[in-house]
């Protein structure tokens, strides 16, 4: 297949390890990914935030940078993220549709009708759950709300996980509850967030795990700040990176802080 990548603005200038993982993932499969140039945001924040107005010329942007998606050029739009493709599918028509840009709106629908969030790519399209992973560490999962109550992803993620080698993946103890992040959320509640972010960070460490991972990095950002400042010696993966990893690539395992030094996570 020939897959465009969307790489998230967020993992674009923080986090670039997911995206360039997707890519390495999807080519070791066989498939050409391809890496449009004019992508941008996809108006998440804006629309989240209130600036719907605002949002439209971003939603442009995007829907007019995938569209050849629509027209057969690539056969999907993978984005390693539940919240951007869950923006894409359920607000970027929408705010076309609000701003009178019907013949937009109806092309942004027909770009979300092939976009898809990467473990919903593997599982669903490309009937993969063994991507032949090696990564011998011991790993917790935590479902991001946009994924698991927006696209709905269910276990996809943890089928692709349960089949990596080596891997020792535990429970996460009310997994589902959400960390605290929500965007800016964490900025207009920072109390009620930090509270949620305890207790994410609390159950994350009673599983002993090396490292947690989910499919969003915005969220690894909120978990993994927590458990930097706890210094509890558990780093951050996007599940991206776990699935690119074999045993002739390794993905390395991230540097933490544990009591007073930067090491190495080792389990």
């Amino acid at each position: 297949m020939r897959i465009a990548l969307a790489a998230t603005c967020l993992a674009d200038t923080l986090f670039p390890g997911a995206p360039r993982a997707t890519v390495r993932l999807l080519e070791r499969l066989g498939h050409d990914v391809v890496f449009p140039r004019g992508q941008a945001c996809c108006g998440q924040m804006h629309i989240n935030t209130g600036y719907v107005e605002e949002a439209v010329p971003v939603v442009r942007n995007h829907v007019e940078t995938f569209a050849p998606v629509a027209d057969g050029a690539w056969d999907a739009v993978v984005i390693p993220s539940g919240s951007c493709t869950g923006s894409v599918r359920h607000q970027q028509a929408m705010v076309c549709r609000r701003a009178g840009l019907d013949d937009l709106a109806a092309t942004a629908e027909a770009v979300a009708a092939r976009t898809y969030e990467l473990s919903e790519l593997l599982v669903d399209v490309l009937g993969v759950t063994d991507v032949g992973a090696w990564f011998p560490h011991r790993v917790t999962y935590h479902p991001t709300c946009h994924s698991l109550r927006m696209l709905r992803v269910g276990d996809r993620p943890l089928r692709l996980l349960r089949a990596v080698g080596g891997i020792d993946l535990v429970e996460l103890p009310e997994a589902e509850s959400c960390c605290g992040f929500g965007g800016t959320f964490a900025l207009k509640n920072a109390d009620t967030s930090a509270a949620m972010l305890a207790d994410k960070t609390a159950n994350v460490r009673g599983t002993g795990a090396a490292v947690v991972t989910a499919g969003d990095t915005s969220c690894l950002m909120h978990i993994g700040g927590g458990l930097s400042r706890q210094r509890a010696g558990i780093g951050t993966l996007h599940l991206a990176e776990i699935l690119a990893s074999t045993r002739e690539e390794p993905t390395p395992l991230p540097r933490v802080r544990t009591g007073a030094d930067t090491v190495e996570v080792t389990r």
